[in-house]
């Protein structure tokens, strides 16, 4: 992957299934300061072994969900950004 610009160091918290398969709550991740939501979820995916949920996946960029995959991400040093599996309802 080439980055063009800048590129920051971001805290990730994991949930439920995504934890279980990053098999840690937590991470920290060198990322692009400027991506699109969808390469980030890419990027996350493949990193921390996560394809078996991915198409359900819900990215929080400092506690604000990121609603479409085409959006812009402005990171700055020390984010965070949350990876949120589907909650199962009954």
């Amino acid at each position: 992957m080439s980055t063009d610009g800048p590129v920051v160091n971001v805290h990730v918290l994991f949930f439920a299934q995504s934890r279980e398969l990053a098999k840690t709550p937590r991470s920290k991740v060198d990322v692009p300061a400027e991506i699109i939501a969808s390469d980030l979820l890419e990027q996350l995916v493949s990193k921390f072994g996560l394809t078996s949920i991915r198409d359900n996946l819900i990215l929080a960029h400092n506690e604000s969900y990121i609603e479409n995959l085409s959006d812009r991400i402005q990171f700055k040093e020390g984010d965070e950004l949350a990876v949120i599996p589907p909650l199962s309802g009954g």
